[in-house]
Formats: C-alpha cells, structure tokens, sequence
C-alpha cells in the first residue's frame, strides 16, 4: 500500500526564542514566538521512527504539512496518509490537513477535522463533556479584552491557554492561589499567546492518563498510567507542566514520574476507563487518542483534556505517554504505529 507520513518537524535551535526562524515562509506563520512554540511538532528522530514502522508492510513517502502539502497530496495520490502533523497558525491548526485530505477524498489516521479542532479548544470540550455529564473541572474563559475585576472564581485554580497542547502554556506559576496571582497568569496567557485564558478548579487529587486505541464499540484503553508528581524536584507542584514535561525529565536524567500500569484497584481503574471511552466516544474520536483525567476531592475521575494526536516519541528512555502504555499492554513501537494504521484501514473498508 502507498502510505504518506505527513508531519511538522522541529529541531533544537527551535527551542531557542531569539532564533531566526526562516523556514516559516513555509507556513506563512503569524504568532507569536516564544519559548514553547513548536513543542508540540515532532523530532526527526520521531518522524523516523514512525516512517521505518510504516515501512516493515507498505511504500512510505514523507510530506511535510507546510504551505506546499496540498498539491503533493493531489500529486500522491496515496491510499492512505498516517497523520501526526500539529498544524500552525491558528485555533484549527490541527484539523487543517485533515481537511485538505478531506476535500481531496483521501483517506487518514485519527480523528476528523470537527473533532480535531474541538480538543484544541479546551472550553468547547468541556462544555460538551458538561453536556453529556462526563465529570471536568469547573472553568471559565476569559477573553482578551474582558474585565479583569469582574472575575469571580474559586481558588485555587490553574490558568491555561485554550487552544495548546504539549504543557504548553502551563507552568509552576499557573497554580494560583490569590486574587494577583489569577490576573498574573491571565495576563501572561493573553500578552504571550494571543488567545483565552482558561480558568480551571485545581484538583488536588491522582492524576492518570489513558491511551485509546480503536474505534466504536471496540475502542479499548490501554494500561492506565499514573503521573507519579512525587518524583519532581522540592518545591515543584505536582502537575504536569512544561517544566516538568521538558526540563526536569530528560533523556540524561530522567524522572521516574509514569507508572503503567497504574497500581490502582478494579473499582477506580473501571471509573477511569468508563469515563474514557465515553469521552472518546462523546467527542468522536477515531483510531486513537490520549485522554487525561484526575481525581477530584472525592475520588471522582475528571477529564482535564483529550489529545486526538498524542506524542509518540520511539525512544523507551524517554517519558512519552502512549508508547509507554503499548508496551505495557506488550506491544512493540512498531506494532503500535501498525495497529494505528490498520484501524483507519479498518474504518474505510481498505
């Protein structure tokens, strides 16, 4: 079968805010850059990784999703195209190729692009979650341009942005427990990442996340793993910010902070995949997805945010959630890239 891999590609000096960035005039890219910006895009170790799995059974070709990916679809043609391009410019940048490959009636891994652009957007998910009473944090949005004084909500909180995904945007400092600190953390998400704050109620308690593979009825969790916050350095709150995803745990020192399975007893680990695939199904994902939840004062699971392209790095020795709950339910990379693959194949009938 004729395969295309299409992605967004980051390299080291990305991570670097003063760096000239020429490469962007292939994305006709307009935000902001700060230090974060191209967190959620893939290593050329990833990429690889994920073009040599593909290649064990099919003819694989490399797109990148920059401004020129539209007509090499059309050109290609291909069968199918494996999906794990973040997109740029924009709260829909992830549904973008998804649409392009749409309007051209190709088929492609994950979810389409309504859903995919729904779970960017924190506050329109959860407003559907509220909807279909699938337990998440209180919250509310602030817009640029809202009156601060006007705010009323219950600390302690965290600030976030809306539409990021990968911590971006989620710091130690985003835990705010007065008044000034709330509008700090607002502030510093409208002036850095020119979109909506998202207020939420801080939860307190265990905090999980749950790889799904699938779809419909046959969408399964796979091994639930636990954030294990204990392991960060003194005085680091226990959440899982971009501090903690980035630059505490690295691959010359990693933190022992995932436990999969998590070692949980059989009445939580059923509440914690119940509410999982309800919010894979609510939301209509397809294929795969990662969704992360935490535990209220009362034990209750909540759903934080569902991440339709979750990160995918192949190397063991790095922290990366889905890989890690493959292996634990004793797949290969390989096999877990395939098994991706064979479930769109599924859903269009190739």
């Amino acid at each position: 079968m004729n395969v295309v891999l299409t992605y967004n590609i980051k390299q080291e000096s990305f991570n670097t805010p003063s760096a000239k960035y020429p490469f962007l005039k292939k994305f006709n890219y307009s935000a902001n850059i700060s230090e974060d910006t191209f967190a959620e895009w893939d290593t050329e170790e990833t990429i690889n990784a994920v073009r040599d799995a593909l290649s064990i059974y099919h003819d694989v070709t490399l797109v990148e999703a920059d401004n020129d990916a539209f007509e090499t679809f059309r050109e290609l043609n291909p069968d199918i195209v494996f999906n794990i391009a973040e997109g740029f410019n924009g709260i829909s940048r992830e549904a973008q190729i998804p649409a392009m490959l749409e309007f051209l009636n190709i088929p492609y891994t994950g979810s389409d692009p309504v859903t995919l652009g729904i779970c960017l957007d924190k506050s329109r998910t959860k407003e559907i979650l509220s909807y279909y009473k699938i337990p998440t944090p209180q919250f509310l949005l602030v817009e640029r341009g809202d009156d601060y004084s006007t705010i009323d909500f219950p600390l302690p909180a965290i600030v976030k942005p809306v539409a990021e995904g990968s911590s971006k945007g989620i710091y130690n400092s985003s835990v705010v427990r007065t008044k000034d600190e709330l509008i700090r953390e607002i502030k510093k998400i409208h002036e850095i990442y020119n979109q909506a704050a998202l207020i939420e109620k801080f939860l307190e308690g265990r905090e999980f996340t749950v790889a799904i593979l699938g779809n419909g009825k046959d969408a399964r969790c796979l091994p639930i793993i636990e954030m294990k916050f204990e392991e960060l350095p003194e005085g680091i709150l226990p959440i899982y910010s971009y501090e903690a995803k980035w630059i505490f745990d690295t691959r010359e020192e990693p933190l022992d902070i995932y436990e999969c399975p998590a070692n949980i007893d059989e009445n939580l680990k059923a509440k914690i995949e119940k509410v999982a695939l309800d919010t894979y199904r609510v939301l209509k994902c397809r294929d795969w997805s990662r969704i992360d939840i935490r535990l209220d004062e009362n034990g209750i699971p909540n759903v934080l945010e569902i991440n339709p392209l979750p990160g995918i790095l192949p190397n063991p020795n790095d922290n990366s959630c889905y890989p890690k709950a493959a292996r634990a339910a004793g797949m290969t990379y390989e096999e877990m890239i395939n098994a991706v693959l064979n479930e769109a194949r599924k859903r269009y009938g190739i």
